[in-house]
């Protein structure tokens, strides 16, 4: 896993300083501490860090083909990389190296920009090719792994996080409204948008060409719920498992320590469970808990480690709640208010301390349907569906009226916002209900001036966007497209990009294997929902191999005890950065004094819009100076 950066002087104006490159770089040290390299050669300039894993000798980057006309630097892992080195050399190509970078090298030189349908694996690449000026700028098909870039017309910048791009002097740090928008409704801000106008985001699935004729976006994948396949349930496990034992037999090649993270939820047992079918030696897998029994998962993790013979870590976690906060948001680089980011920095923490490389079961509620929020909004579809929508929109929207006010109703007040879900479009009622602060109170708690800046943009119509293209008929496909577009890789693999490599610890995740996510996206909606049990056909799939207690028992999720934490641990700094210090140009101080109050009271519990409103203040104290304006064009 690495850190990659570079400029691009798009006209040739002047060469570009390798000084100002290596502190770009510098800024992605803990992404790669075992190496560095920078290229310059007339208007480009490209940097690399390095956290060694394959050809420990002879990986290090920038890398080029014999001629010099084809440079490269990467971040990621490319699983099939021998293969198609094999290949390569058949036609012609010649290699000086084992790794997989080198392979890209050759691969464009080969396939132009077919090149990345080739690749399995993660990655973030970027390709100067000399003969056509052209910087080309790729990422894998999910988004895995991170790749930002700037392009004013006269410059293109690039870097696998933020703080690289910021090291230039003259970026403009504009505020991007559209995307604080996004955040207080989803938590994190999807791509392309990032938090600044003028930086955009490589979106998973997509490459970026910069050249003096211009700037173009391509698709090269993307993923099909149309093709539903009539297998029966026996042949539905016998291929799920042949290629997910692929996918967890790539991610093990490896010259460091490798082991897993296990919380004792279905996905992570059941790569545990695979890694143990085919390593000689017993998986190194690592577990965190809190104290609280409710936030506590551990018994289910050693049950796990135990049936495989795990060299299993695990840790009880008391963390300094308001300590790590200013090194998440550093981090992060973005607002980034999923509060199960701390969990995963923890967990990552722990697991470094035994290993370099760990593979999750991140991706297996997206494809296989084990959110337990796809049963209810399935439900609550079937009874949308039951009435025209001139109906509903009379009739639910005018029960919704009658429930009190969402801004104080008491928590049994739930009718409220499933009446107001079955008014509006399937959706409009999905964001609704994945919406981290309700539409009314983002209202509310946005500054005036944002708002009316804002123009009527709404982020539900970023979803109804996904939800059209999605190509399938099932509604459940379509919200798990929306899902695998915004969620699984702005959320889901931000957090774990992120926590990780805040530790220089690679994350791979095998369910997450575009050959497995293609096969899975052809089961039909019975294999995944079946009465009130998610994952259906994946858990019958595991269970000659794990046990039932494993497999059915309730989800938990991966988080935190917030709600206490404000009131205990996290009060004192979270009231001074919320009332403390110059006030915020895009909250409104009266509503979030108003929610304040509402959880530290006990009335309601505040905890989730408080911790999206902390994590955005703590942001702008980390990027931007105090007094500074967000929304100027340079800070």
């Amino acid at each position: 896993m690495c850190g990659i950066c570079g400029i691009y002087d798009i006209h040739g104006g002047g060469p570009i300083a390798p000084a100002l490159v290596k502190r770009m770089n510098d800024t992605l040290t803990h992404r790669g501490p075992d190496d560095q390299g920078v290229f310059v050669q007339g208007p480009i300039g490209l940097g690399h860090r390095r956290l060694s894993i394959i050809d420990l000798d002879g990986g290090h980057q920038p890398i080029a083909n014999e001629t010099g006309t084809v440079w490269t630097v990467f971040n990621g892992e490319i699983y099939n990389f021998k293969e198609l080195r094999e290949s390569l050399i058949e036609k012609g190509h010649s290699f000086s190296t084992r790794s997989d970078t080198e392979v890209i090298v050759h691969l464009y030189e080969e396939y132009g920009f077919r090149c990345f349908e080739f690749l399995r694996g993660m990655f973030a690449i970027a390709i100067w090719d000399t003969q056509t000026k052209s910087l080309i700028l790729a990422r894998d098909r999910i988004g895995k792994k991170p790749l930002f870039y700037y392009h004013d017309g006269k410059q293109c910048i690039f870097g696998s996080e933020l703080k690289a791009i910021l090291t230039v002097p003259g970026v403009q740090r504009e505020l991007n409204r559209q995307a604080i928008s996004d955040y207080f409704s989803l938590l994190y801000i999807p791509a392309p948008k990032s938090v600044f106008q003028h930086i955009s985001k490589v979106r998973p699935g997509w490459y970026v060409v910069v050249s003096p004729d211009g700037i173009s976006e391509h698709q090269y994948w993307d993923i099909d719920f149309s093709q539903v396949q009539s297998f029966s349930e026996d042949e539905w496990c016998d291929r799920i498992i042949k290629t997910f034992q692929e996918a967890v037999s790539l991610r093990l090649i490896s010259e460091v320590p490798l082991g897993a993270f296990l919380s004792g939820g279905v996905d992570s047992s059941s790569v545990v469970a695979l890694m143990s079918q085919m390593l000689a030696e017993p998986v190194v897998t690592s577990s965190i808990g809190f104290e609280e029994k409710e936030f506590n998962e551990l018994e289910y993790a050693q049950t796990v480690a135990q049936q495989f013979g795990a060299q299993h870590y695990e840790e009880i976690v008391t963390p300094d709640a308001a300590g790590i906060i200013e090194k998440l948001a550093w981090h992060y680089d973005e607002p980034f208010a999923d509060s199960s980011a701390v969990p995963t920095y923890y967990v990552s923490q722990v697991a470094r301390r035994h290993v370099t490389v760990a593979l999750s079961g991140d991706g297996g509620d997206e494809l296989f349907g084990g959110y337990r929020r796809y049963l209810f909004d399935e439900r609550e579809n079937r009874l949308r569906n039951f009435f025209p929508a001139p109906l509903r929109r009379l009739g639910f929207g005018t029960l919704a009226s009658l429930y009190p006010k969402a801004d104080w109703a008491p928590r049994v007040f739930r009718g409220k916002a499933t009446f107001e879900s079955l008014a509006v479009s399937h959706i409009e009622g999905y964001f609704r209900s994945i919406s981290a602060v309700r539409p009314e109170l983002k209202k509310a708690l946005l500054h005036p001036d944002l708002l009316h800046d804002l123009n009527g943009y709404e982020t539900v119509d970023l979803f109804r966007d996904y939800y059209d293209k999605a190509g399938a008929v099932d509604p459940l496909s379509r919200i798990q497209y929306v899902d695998m577009k915004t969620y699984l890789p702005d959320d889901i693999l931000v957090k774990v990009d992120r926590a990780s490599m805040a530790h220089s610890l690679e994350v791979r995740a095998p369910m997450l294997d575009h050959v497995l996510m293609e096969l899975v996206a052809g089961l039909p909606k019975s294999m995944k929902l079946r009465g009130t049990n998610g994952k259906y056909i994946l858990k019958k799939a595991f269970e000659p191999t794990l046990p039932k207690d494993i497999l059915y028992r309730p989800k938990m999720g991966f988080a935190i005890p917030l709600a206490r934490w404000f009131r205990t641990d996290l009060k004192e700094m979270a009231h001074e950065s919320l009332f403390g210090g110059a006030s915020s140009q895009v909250l409104n101080p009266k509503t979030v004094r108003k929610i304040w109050d509402q959880h530290q009271g006990g009335y309601r519990d505040r905890s989730t819009e408080l911790w999206t409103v902390l994590m955005f203040r703590v942001w702008e104290k980390v990027f931007f100076e105090q007094g500074a304006s967000l929304f100027s064009s340079h800070v």
